[in-house]
């Protein structure tokens, strides 16, 4: 069974920048693999926050266009989400998400915190 492990969470205050990594169980990479990071705040539903679709180009949620950039680290076979200009309402738990073929593996997720 596949397991991601997300890091780099925590608090940050308002227009700071966090870099959140997820890396997945030995011996998985992320080739021919679509990844995507999401986030559920508190009484909210889980929503995608950026899409890298394997071979294809990054998509992202209205909300994040301009501020995250989502990439892939071959040399240490992360998925990465750079978050930048971090404003209260991005808080919540962040969750990587892998899928390959008709498998998908979920982390157990990583929380941010912005502050005012």
């Amino acid at each position: 069974q596949v397991q991601l492990v997300e890091s780099g969470g925590g608090l940050v205050q308002a227009g700071g920048s966090l870099r959140l990594s997820c890396a997945p169980s030995r011996g998985f990479i992320f080739t021919f693999t679509a990844v995507g990071w999401y986030r559920q705040a508190p009484g909210k539903e889980r929503e995608l926050v950026a899409y890298l679709p394997a071979g294809g180009s990054p998509k992202y949620a209205d909300s994040a266009k301009g501020r995250f950039t989502i990439f892939t680290t071959n040399t240490k076979n992360t998925v990465d989400l750079q978050m930048n200009s971090l404003k209260p309402e991005d808080t919540a738990v962040y969750y990587c998400n892998a899928l390959r073929g008709s498998s998908t593996y979920w982390g157990e997720g990583t929380q941010v915190t912005v502050s005012s």
